[in-house]
């Protein structure tokens, strides 16, 4: 549980935010300069906020009605950067233990060996920080971070720096942590895949003030329109159950009560669920089940809501048979020629190609 209430004035940057939540992962969401990380900042102490308070899982750090202001290296606030900000000259196994020093023994309840066997560290206890790799530094930050045994994990763009391969090997480790550690995380990210992936709950800000706050695969097409990649920056989460491997044409058919969806690649590990990620810019609509067309995802929902300005823009939200959501960016133009509206029954299509399988864990 994180409670925060704070306003923080920096020259002409105001950042003035509330929220509570009990998520086990939480992302702070936003462009350049919107006080994301001046936020996860207050949060672990490396800033002070000039009003408010702020408490973590009961413990009240900050509270500046009451000039209470707890250390950062007392607030046992794991601290993951885009830099792991490892000591170069040292040995891995030596900044690992570092995040153990300022922890009370009678408080170090992560254990040394299950942290290293997690992320897989072992092989690289002996070897200088400084000449290990990008994903290697991140997962020795990791291992540090958590054996601080934290009452949160406060992860700063901790993939910004990672190639796509290496993103998808730390967002694995992140989910083991969650699952396996219990510890919550505090997570800035400005990637909304990573955001849908791994966020159970998402704050959006901008210019220092909270515009949108809930489950991420609302959330971020609500916000995300307005700030940095417009409509390539909107994309939807559906939970799907992975079926049969089709030999024959090399695709994996993923059943949704709205309709099949066809990965062009083999997903690996079948008989599971798995959050397929849709690009608002790859959902097609029409009024009928389309018939001779080379789209084999078609989904079957109902217009919910219609977001259009004085832009050429048009974000039209579908819910979707049996539940989920999908949003279809396209043009005012469109909208008004078919004369799509609020309620009306529609089909979603989507291209296979434009499915990543990559963040399905598909394999040979």
């Amino acid at each position: 549980m994180i409670g925060v209430d704070v306003k923080l004035r920096r020259g002409d940057f105001t950042l003035a935010a509330a929220f509570a939540s009990k998520a086990r992962i939480l992302a702070l969401h936003g462009p350049s300069g919107s006080g994301k990380t001046t936020l996860a900042h207050l949060v672990a102490g490396l800033a002070v906020p000039d009003e408010g308070h702020i408490a973590v899982n009961g413990a009240t750090l900050v509270d500046r009605a009451q000039r209470l202001f707890v250390p950062p290296e007392k607030r046992r606030i794991g601290l993951v950067f885009q830099d792991a900000l490892l000591f170069p000259h040292l040995d891995v196994k030596t900044n690992i233990l570092f995040g153990r020093f300022f922890t009370p023994k009678a408080e170090r309840r992560v254990p040394f060996e299950a942290v290293i066997e997690t992320l897989g560290v072992a092989h690289l206890l002996r070897r200088r920080a400084g000449a290990l790799s990008g994903g290697e530094r991140q997962r020795v930050g990791l291992a540090r971070a958590l054996l601080c045994s934290p009452r949160l994990l406060a992860m700063d763009e901790p993939m910004a720096s990672l190639d796509y391969d290496r993103r998808q090997e730390i967002m694995t480790l992140i989910e083991r942590l969650r699952d396996e550690f219990s510890i919550p995380i505090l997570l800035v990210s400005h990637a909304a895949d990573e955001i849908l992936r791994l966020a159970d709950e998402v704050i959006s800000l901008e210019k220092g003030r909270i515009v949108a706050k809930g489950l991420p695969s609302e959330t971020l097409a609500a916000a995300s329109r307005h700030i940095e990649g417009g409509r390539f920056s909107v994309v939807s989460a559906l939970e799907a159950h992975v079926g049969a491997y089709d030999t024959r044409y090399g695709v994996t058919r993923l059943a949704h009560p709205a309709g099949e969806i066809i990965v062009a690649a083999h997903v690996a590990n079948g008989d599971r669920q798995v959050r397929v990620l849709i690009n608002a810019t790859d959902v097609a609509l029409a009024y009928h089940k389309p018939e001779n067309t080379s789209i084999r995802t078609v989904l079957l929902g109902r217009i919910a809501a219609i977001d259009e300005d004085e832009s050429p823009l048009a974000f039209v939200r579908l819910e979707l048979e049996g539940g989920g959501k999908l949003v279809s960016a396209t043009t005012r133009l469109s909208v008004a020629e078919m004369n799509l509206s609020v309620g009306a029954q529609v089909y979603a299509l989507v291209k296979s190609v434009a499915l990543d399988e990559r963040e399905l864990g598909a394999g040979a």
